[in-house]
C-alpha cells in the first residue's frame, strides 16, 4: 500500500479551478518529484496535502486514512512535515529555538535537535543566532531541520534549492540522500529538474493543474520531447 495516495483531487482558489483531477502515489522510503513550469499547480498540490488549501473534490489518503478534510495540526500529528517555499523560519527566534519549538520526540524518533546540529554543521555554529541573520542557504537548512525534528514519515519539500548557489545545492542533495537512507519518504517540488532527477525514484510532470506525464527518472531523461514540451529543457 502506498504511504500517500492522492486520488482525483480538484482544488480551487475562490472560483479559480487550479488542480483538475490530480492523482499521485508515494511509497515508503521513496523520493517522488513533482516537476513542471511556474504556475503548473505544484505548490497548490502540496498545500492541498498539508491542509492549507483542502480540495473540494477527490480524496487524500495517508497511511490508509482519509485526511482530505482534516485540519493542519491533525495532518502534521499523523506524520507529514513541510519545508515551505521561501523557508518561513521564525525570524526573531534563534536557530536552536526554531528547532526546539518543532521537536517531537518519542520511541523510535530518528531526528532530534542534536541530530540536526550534527547533520547541518553550519547551524550548530549559528545555534544562538536569530534566524533573520542567517544567509539564504542557512535558512534553507533551518527550514529542513525544523521539519525533520517533527519526525515525520513523509516530508513535503517545496523548491528546496531555490536561490541557492551550486555549492549549497550539492549540500541539499547530500541532506536529501541522508534523509532517504533513513527510509523517510519525500515529495519534492523543484524547478531544477536536473537536480530532482538525480535523487527521485519516480517523477510526475504537471501542466495547467493536471498530471500530464509520469515515469521513472531514466525514462524521462530519454524523452527529450516531453522535457522540451513541459519543462523547457
Amino acid at each position: 500500500m502506498s504511504l500517500l495516495e492522492v486520488r482525483d483531487i480538484h482544488t480551487y482558489y475562490g472560483d479559480s479551478h487550479v488542480l483538475q483531477g490530480v492523482t499521485i502515489n508515494a511509497e515508503k522510503g521513496k523520493v517522488v518529484a513533482i516537476l513542471g513550469r511556474n504556475g503548473a499547480g505544484k505548490t497548490t498540490l502540496l498545500r492541498s496535502i498539508i491542509g492549507f488549501t483542502p480540495p473540494r473534490q477527490g480524496s487524500i489518503l495517508f497511511k490508509g486514512q482519509d485526511i482530505t478534510q482534516l485540519n493542519i495540526y491533525s495532518i502534521v500529528r499523523l506524520g507529514i512535515g513541510l519545508v515551505p517555499q521561501g523557508r518561513r523560519t521564525f525570524p526573531s527566534l534563534t536557530v536552536k529555538e526554531n528547532l526546539e519549538i518543532a521537536e517531537r520526540s518519542g520511541a523510535g524518533s530518528r531526528w532530534s535537535v542534536d541530530k540536526i546540529f550534527s547533520t547541518f554543521t553550519a547551524l550548530r555554529e549559528r545555534a544562538s543566532s536569530r534566524a533573520k541573520t542567517l544567509s539564504g542557504g542557512e535558512q534553507q537548512m533551518l527550514a529542513c531541520g525544523r521539519a525533520l525534528v517533527g519526525n515525520p514519515d513523509l516530508l513535503l519539500m517545496d523548491e528546496p534549492t531555490e536561490g541557492l548557489s551550486p555549492l549549497l545545492v550539492r549540500e541539499v542533495h547530500r541532506i536529501i540522500k541522508e534523509i532517504k537512507a533513513q527510509e523517510l519518504s519525500l515529495l519534492l517540488v523543484d524547478q531544477d529538474s536536473a537536480f530532482a532527477l538525480k535523487i527521485a525514484d519516480y517523477v510526475y510532470i504537471m501542466s495547467r493543474g493536471a498530471i500530464v506525464y509520469e515515469s521513472e527518472p531514466e525514462k524521462l531523461k530519454e524523452n527529450p520531447e516531453i522535457r522540451s514540451r513541459y519543462l523547457g529543457v
